[in-house]
């Protein structure tokens, strides 16, 4: 079968690795002329780690990736590390271990094991027509190209989606920005095989480890707390946290380049496919980060995919069992990380300092038992023993 895959992002290269692995002759198109990854770093939690693995992806994953055995919360003023605790029993359970990877790196490994070759950059989707016998999409330097699949792996602002729904989507504000950079890892700021996450005012301040001597490290700020933006990114970062510990006043120090980003999701929808056209990754279910699932999403996506159209010779039999098996687990991530965003940024004041209290001496139980839930909701979960 002949693929088209628009969008050169995570999703759309490990589909594309995922149906090669299957015989079909894959080609991605993306927009833009020069990749660019947004965002510094992604968690890759067990469960995107076995999609990896099934990919062939396993070993240089783990090579690129940081060492991650802990997890903490401590007070962002005062720097007192509220709990911490073992991600042993996690990788226990799920048999690999989580592997945080600065985004950079993980794009790139996709790109070279997918084959440069097989990527036309400058190549915005301008039009998707039907045809008697495949799907035609026709792209803004003038190429037109004929197959029998389009998958739109366009991310949240998505043309193939607007394309068959007839309609854009809204994006919802999910009330906070984030601002994310990669820095040199220290001891002094927290353990470097461990993710701390510094909490107070609605506001985190968050360090994890993700290969290569590197911090990744990402600050959250509610909008009601943010005021008129000054221009300079760490000019406000300083503002929000200078007055917090230590630990983040060396981050701050230590950041010489910044992403900042307006936080959004889509509300939930069912609907991903129409005809040869199939959704995937953000274009199918833009999330918020705060589960740290929204990578991982496109990677059970593109082995779901290529199970269906292995196990159903019939197309539109293969795109609806995939459409089945993953719109309602999309759906409940989503909401779960809107829900954890909430609580986590002072939607509700009392609520988020009830989160605060039960994290003072927590065990971490409740907190592995949330993230295992998610792991195991995976496709490949039940095939990791």
């Amino acid at each position: 079968m002949k693929v088209i895959v628009i969008g050169a992002g995570i999703g759309g290269l490990c589909v594309g690795l995922a149906l090669r692995q299957r015989g079909h002759e894959v080609s991605v198109f993306e927009k833009v002329t020069a990749i660019r990854p947004v965002g510094a770093g992604l968690s890759l939690w067990p469960n995107g780690i076995l999609c990896l693995n099934h990919l062939g992806l396993g070993a240089d994953v783990a090579a690129l990736g940081g060492r991650m055995d802990t997890m903490a919360y401590a007070d962002g003023p005062g720097g007192e590390v509220l709990t911490r605790f073992s991600l042993q029993p996690l990788y226990d359970a799920s048999g690999v271990r989580a592997f945080p990877v600065a985004r950079a790196a993980l794009q790139s490994l996709l790109m070279d094991r997918f084959g440069h070759d097989g990527i036309r950059l400058g190549t915005a989707l301008q039009e998707v027509t039907d045809t008697p016998t495949g799907i035609r999409a026709r792209f803004s330097d003038g190429t037109e190209v004929e197959g029998d699949l389009l998958i739109g792996a366009d991310g949240a602002h998505s043309r193939v989606r607007a394309h068959f729904l007839g309609r854009a989507l809204d994006r919802r504000p999910a009330g906070y920005t984030n601002w994310n950079g990669l820095i040199p890892a220290d001891p002094h700021i927290a353990p470097v095989d461990g993710w701390t996450t510094f909490v107070a005012e609605g506001k985190r301040a968050s360090v994890m480890p993700v290969g290569g001597g590197r911090f990744y490290v990402f600050f959250d700020v509610p909008t009601a707390l943010q005021g008129e933006p000054s221009g300079d990114p760490l000019a406000d970062l300083h503002r929000h946290f200078g007055h917090w510990c230590a630990p983040v006043r060396r981050m701050l120090d230590a950041v010489t380049a910044i992403n900042r980003v307006d936080i959004h999701d889509i509300e939930p929808f069912d609907t991903w496919v129409k005809g040869r056209c199939v959704l995937l990754g953000d274009a199918a279910h833009n999330t918020t980060p705060d589960l740290g699932q929204g990578a991982c999403m496109a990677m059970e996506d593109a082995v779901v995919l290529q199970r269906a159209l292995t196990d159903h010779a019939d197309l539109p039999t293969a795109l609806l069992r995939y459409q089945e098996e993953r719109a309602p687990r999309a759906r409940d991530l989503v909401l779960r990380a809107r829900e954890r965003s909430d609580v986590t940024h002072g939607v509700d004041p009392a609520v988020t300092a009830d989160w605060y209290a039960s994290l003072r001496g927590d065990t971490g139980e409740g907190i592995l038992r949330g993230i295992r839930k998610t792991v195991e909701g995976g496709p490949l979960a039940s095939r990791s023993a």
